[in-house]
């Protein structure tokens, strides 16, 4: 595994903020009336937020609130036509929309309307008749005229729809069909409330490095559940879906595979990158890793595997990075560091701040960005529970809203001394993965070594014979816990989950529970006199090893 030190251009780590799905441009005296006029109301029934400026007031500059709309839009439709160059606004919108292209990975797609793509490349035939009367008599304008020109060769050099015979319906049904498929077969819901995440998003756009087209790269996601993994990749994935071809989003693959199966997953990986609905033939995982082998050969594809828990599922989904094409990119988000050891680079999702905690906490307690005066004190003791860990600020938040003061601290003093369950069932798959031992190693840190030395604990569990450095490691690579100056640190929520595991069932029966780590509930069990059958005896012996 390597760290990635190229990094693309500022503009294009910079996440677009899209309010229109499709930009209209087109000269209105040719068009207006005809083609243009078929073709918006298609696009507006089909349900594509489309912008036409038909409203703007023209002048000889184009508008600034112009620019600001072709910035804002995910797709621009240039209706090319025989007066087109004739208009200086016009042709401003097209260095306007190839510079959104390049810089912020705007789609284009140009509309040659009863105009020959070469004329229009070239500046021939009738654009070449209207450049002829533009004076190029300062500096200013002989670079306005050039800038034109780059911007017309380069988009007549983009694939398009060349409209000359036929029926102008079946024109435009092809192409609002085409942005519509784009549009929804590959846009993901994210949801809303997504604090902090541009900082996320943009770090893994540095390090998938999308302009370097000559390799292939495959980025790692890692962290414990809850952290919002799956919802980054898939803003990435949003934001690429108009830079690739071939692309897929296999989400939640550890649970699809337990209850689906390998060759579902096989099933849907084929039919996103071949674009049909229809299910492949996949009889067997074998027959189903070769199909896949062979579709990828030679695509530039972007796949996300998200929540690998095995390596079987990477084993027969992408056996080999060499089965991908040149410029391929493939992010794996997964709770298990050690999936990810051939990667080129791995993201380690870190906890909100405590000022994003408090402002996604708020927007799910108050639908608003801060709490309401009354309610400071309670929110800041929530959120500093919470621990930045997004998926419980969204559960107790959610839980909260509009409810009483009275409500609030109720809930506060549940939740100490009864997790919530949602937040626990998402933090427990990663202990439900472990082995027996390695079950034992992490309740005990959980019930008594938070904080402390790794070494020390190490060796007070190696004589339990539970073979502590390999045990620690498996903890350390699924995240359920990290080091700090070798001190063992788990995150808060973590720890209750583990010691909610040892009360189980019987949070008030002390006997039935197999650690004890209050020293009020030690003296409560003596008290009780009747015995502590489930306690596990705990050797602690400590060897100076300075004696």
């Amino acid at each position: 595994m390597d760290s990635t030190s190229a990094s693309a251009s500022t503009s294009s780590n910079l996440i677009p903020q899209w309010n229109y799905d499709v930009f209209l441009s087109f000269r209105g005296k040719d068009t207006r009336f005809t083609f243009t006029d078929h073709l918006y109301p298609n696009l507006i029934r089909k349900g594509i937020h489309t912008f036409r400026d038909d409203s703007l007031k023209r002048g000889e500059e184009i508008a600034p609130e112009l620019l600001k709309v072709i910035e804002e839009s995910r797709f621009a439709l240039i209706v090319f036509s025989e007066n087109y160059a004739g208009s200086k606004w016009c042709l401003d919108e097209v260095v306007k929309i190839m510079e959104c292209k390049k810089e912020m990975k705007q789609t284009v797609i140009p509309i040659f309307y009863h105009v020959d793509p070469s004329h229009v490349r070239n500046q021939t035939e009738r654009f070449g008749e209207a450049f002829s009367n533009y004076k190029k008599d300062t500096e200013e304008m002989k670079e306005k005229v050039r800038s034109w020109r780059r911007a017309l060769t380069e988009a007549a050099n983009l694939s398009g729809q060349h409209v000359k015979d036929g029926y102008v319906s079946e024109h435009i049904k092809k192409t609002v069909d085409n942005i519509f498929r784009r549009l929804n077969c590959r846009m993901i819901d994210v949801g809303t409330n997504l604090v902090g995440m541009d900082s996320h998003v943009n770090e893994i756009l540095r390090r998938l490095c999308i302009d370097q087209l000559n390799d292939v790269r495959v980025i790692g996601i890692s962290g414990i559940g809850g952290m919002g993994k799956t919802t980054m990749a898939k803003v990435v994935y949003n934001n690429l879906s108009h830079e690739f071809e071939y692309m897929s989003f296999l989400e939640n693959v550890r649970e699809t595979r337990n209850t689906m199966g390998l060759c579902h997953l096989q099933n849907q990986l084929l039919c996103d990158l071949l674009e049909t609905e229809n299910k492949q033939s996949v009889s067997s995982i074998g027959q189903g890793a070769n199909m896949i082998k062979n579709v990828l050969q030679f695509k530039r594809v972007f796949i996300v595997f998200d929540d690998i828990d095995d390596p079987d599922q990477l084993e027969y989904l992408l056996r080999d990075w060499d089965w991908l094409g040149k410029g391929s990119r493939v992010i794996i988000t997964t709770r298990s560091k050690h999936l990810l050891q051939e990667t080129n680079d791995v993201y380690e999702v870190e906890r909100l701040n405590f000022e994003q905690a408090y402002e996604l906490f708020s927007l799910y307690a108050f639908r608003q960005n801060l709490p309401n005066q009354d309610f400071i004190h309670l929110s800041n003791s929530l959120v500093s529970y919470c621990h930045g860990l997004p998926l419980a600020l969204k559960v107790i938040g959610s839980l909260l809203f509009n409810k009483t003061i009275l409500q609030w601290k109720s809930e506060l003093h549940k939740l100490k001394r009864e997790p919530e369950m949602k937040i626990q069932n998402v933090l427990k798959i990663s202990f439900d993965g472990l082995n027996h031992i390695q079950k034992k190693i992490f309740l005990d840190i959980a019930c008594f070594f938070k904080g402390e030395d790794k070494d020390s604990i190490s060796r007070i569990l190696d004589s339990c014979d539970l073979c502590a450095e390999i045990g620690i490691q498996v903890l350390y690579d699924k995240s359920l816990i990290y080091l700090s100056e070798n001190n063992i640190v788990m995150h808060d929520l973590i720890q209750e989950m583990g010691r909610q595991i040892v009360r189980g069932q019987f949070p008030d029966n002390l006997e039935k529970w197999s650690r004890l780590w209050d020293p009020n509930d030690v003296c409560r069990a003596f008290a009780m006199k009747k015995g502590m059958k489930k306690v596990e005896p705990f050797c602690w012996t400590y060897l100076d090893p300075n004696k």
